[in-house]
């Protein structure tokens, strides 16, 4: 399942088809066609897959949002598995034999703790985007939302004022945690409130603008596969956001540096480790790649990098800087499949080997899924560095 398409065979091209199960028999109808692939849409379940369930959102299959809930939970997570090994071996070139276990979701629904969603002002709709559209689905409940979320969505259908709002189109995002509920928006006045989460003792404060993991009940398996066994000196946590990285690889480590992008987030991480007592760390207010050109010849011998990019992954030169400092050890988070697996093409080329693969599921009824690689430098195998067309010099 590429992206959580489902896969078939017909008259000479792959189909991919969105929203189906591994088994289902279907009548499809095909919207695209490129070279040998095709794009279809189901028009008619002929047999259903055994894998196939009932949706519990009324809005599944028009919202952009969950495209697995047709999935039991058995077969989301098989799906996810096959998503990371495909990317692997499709775009890394990686033949990863071993087994990739995957930490399940303790809930299916009800576990989203961040959401934006969007404003139609003058349609008077607030909900999520429609599938391939940027329409708007006028959005009552939302079955993957944390309770406390839910009741700030229905609150807000009940007490918007629509004529308040300058804009045709707002977003609106928000944040819960521990009891609490942060809301942002550059059209709302009212203050945006700091929340907390508490994880294996360590406080984090933050707030709807500051990126947080979104499933709270699997943070804490995540950041222990992170930085488990994980010693040295020193280590380098790379856009460290908010800092759940950062506070616990500072009990590890005499030193650490943490660089992030985004202002607020560096806020928050300088409070979060304040408040831990926590003085063996220091934060740049960076672009990280920017950063890495600028310092990396002044990073040799570090222990431990630890990277967690966004989903549109590293900058190229991050990598690059990375395979010039040649830390002993790299954890590498990743929320998406391909551009981890292009990044773990250079770095396996380049001298590092695959310790351990990861999965979580922290986003259960949709296709994405959370990969935690830990990888370590071979140094019989160093001497020659390869960036694809020429080497790193």
């Amino acid at each position: 399942m590429p992206n959580g398409f489902g896969l078939a065979f017909a008259e000479n091209l792959t189909v991919f088809v969105p929203l189906s199960a591994g088994g289902d028999e279907l009548r499809v109808k095909i919207n695209q066609i490129k070279g040998k692939t095709a794009f279809a849409e189901i028009v008619e379940i002929i047999e259903p897959s055994p894998a196939r369930v009932e949706p519990r959102c009324p809005y599944f299959g028009r919202c952009g949002g969950c495209d697995f809930q047709q999935l039991n939970y058995a077969a989301q997570l098989e799906a996810k598995i096959g998503i990371v090994r495909d990317c692997l071996s499709r775009i890394g070139k990686i033949n990863y034999e071993r087994e990739i276990p995957i930490i399940g979701s303790p809930h299916e629904y009800e576990y989203r703790s961040r959401a934006q969603w969007h404003v139609a002002a003058r349609q008077k709709k607030i909900g999520y985007f429609q599938r391939k559209t940027h329409e708007i689905i006028d959005v009552e409940v939302c079955p993957i939302l944390i309770p406390d979320l839910e009741k700030i969505l229905t609150e807000l259908r009940e007490t918007i004022e629509w004529e308040s709002f300058w804009s045709a189109m707002v977003e609106i995002e928000t944040a819960a945690a521990g009891g609490e509920v942060s809301i942002y928006s550059a059209e709302i006045i009212e203050p945006t409130e700091e929340i907390s989460f508490t994880a294996h003792g360590e406080t984090y404060w933050h707030d709807a603008t500051s990126f947080f993991q979104g499933n709270p009940f699997l943070i804490e398996q995540l950041v222990e596969a992170a930085v488990k066994d994980a010693n040295g000196e020193s280590a380098l946590d790379l856009y460290c956001g908010v800092g759940l990285f950062t506070l616990p690889l500072a009990r590890k480590f005499q030193k650490v540096v943490g660089v992030e992008g985004y202002d607020k987030a560096v806020d928050f991480a300088e409070k979060n480790v304040e408040q831990a007592r926590l003085t063996s760390v220091r934060f740049y207010r960076e672009n990280v790649g920017d950063w890495l050109n600028e310092n990396a010849a002044n990073l040799k011998n570090l222990d431990f990098v630890l990277l967690d990019p966004p989903r549109s992954g590293t900058e190229k030169e991050t990598i690059e800087n990375l395979l010039k400092i040649k830390p002993r050890q790299i954890s590498y988070v990743s929320c998406e499949p391909s551009t981890l697996a292009r990044d773990l093409k250079i770095l396996t080329e380049n001298g590092y080997s695959i310790e351990s693969i990861t999965a979580f599921d922290l986003f259960p009824q949709t296709h994405h899924v959370e990969t935690i690689v830990r990888l370590k430098l071979d140094v019989k195998n160093t001497q020659t560095l390869r960036l694809g067309l020429k080497p790193c010099e």
